[in-house]
């Protein structure tokens, strides 16, 4: 179902980067209820964390999310903004970029070092959140160490490579697992299933990991974090917040993906708001 958005591990794995191959209105999942920008953001407002879910090659994507930011804070929220496409060594850049000491032209030759391609639909999210004077947070590990797993496997992890992360095994549900194995099969990997499968929970656990971080660094704001689909999915990061912090007040918006994820189809064991039409 959600096997063509925002897949990047196989491509990180053969060292491609994750670049693109190529005013909506949300679906309330639970209640069936079509609800405006305004009317999903007020509701969304009331967590702690809402993960908001992409596909990289579609910048109508990163638009609705930096307006979906903009309506959360304009409901009066404190926000702050997690990044899957900075990893978490970036923090520094990214406090200077919002406190105006970094310039923009460092930011976009980080993101492009590190992320690939796609900066112009980006900047849009990032130029919103130093206009509202949001903190910005990198959640991402050292791409190295995803593509070590991948190819050795968790326990080849050093402790400096694992640094926080808590013990990875590949331990997922019926519904993932066939997933994984569709993303494996679909993009020709030809790796081991259960070493792909533990470096997709690395990057699963790691922004997991770093959320609840940034969660604790800035109290009393709402953190809103932007990643892949696949990665916002709730049996993916979602489910490591759930397993870090049981009590997390937690949404997961997605985008609409005709064929694969509708109104008709998604549920909550997908997402709580699905973004339509974009």
């Amino acid at each position: 179902m959600l096997a063509a958005l925002g897949l990047c591990l196989a491509f990180w794995i053969a060292g491609a980067g994750c670049s693109p191959g190529g005013g909506a209105g949300l679906l309330d999942v639970h209640s069936g209820a079509r609800l405006s920008l305004a009317q999903a953001a007020g509701e969304l407002a009331g967590s702690r964390l809402v993960v908001v879910g992409e596909d990289h090659s579609r910048p109508a994507h990163r638009r609705f999310q930096a307006a979906l930011i903009r309506a959360l804070a304009g409901t009066g929220a404190g926000v702050a903004v997690g990044l899957e496409m900075f990893p978490a060594s970036a923090q520094a850049l990214l406090d200077g970029y919002g406190a105006g000491t970094v310039d923009e032209a460092a930011v976009e030759k980080a993101f492009a070092a590190y992320w690939g391609q796609g900066w112009e639909s980006y900047r849009e999210v990032l130029r919103a959140c130093r206009e509202l004077g949001l903190p910005l947070v990198g959640l991402n590990v050292p791409r190295e160490v995803v593509r070590k797993v991948a190819r050795e496997g968790f326990a080849a992890l050093s402790p400096g490579e694992r640094g926080a992360l808590p013990m990875v095994a590949c331990r997922v549900d019926r519904e993932y697992e066939a997933f994984l194995r569709r993303v494996a099969g679909d993009h020709g990997v030809g790796l081991d299933f259960r070493k792909f499968c533990e470096a997709q929970l690395v990057w699963d656990t790691a922004m997991a990991v770093a959320a609840r971080d940034a969660l604790a660094a800035h109290p009393g704001r709402l953190l809103v974090v932007l990643c892949g689909a696949s990665h916002a999915w709730k049996p993916a990061v979602p489910h490591q917040l759930r397993q870090l912090a049981p009590q997390l007040s937690l949404r997961v918006v997605l985008p609409e993906a005709p064929g694969r994820l509708e109104p008709a189809t998604a549920g909550p064991g997908d997402c709580d708001y699905l973004a339509l039409g974009l």
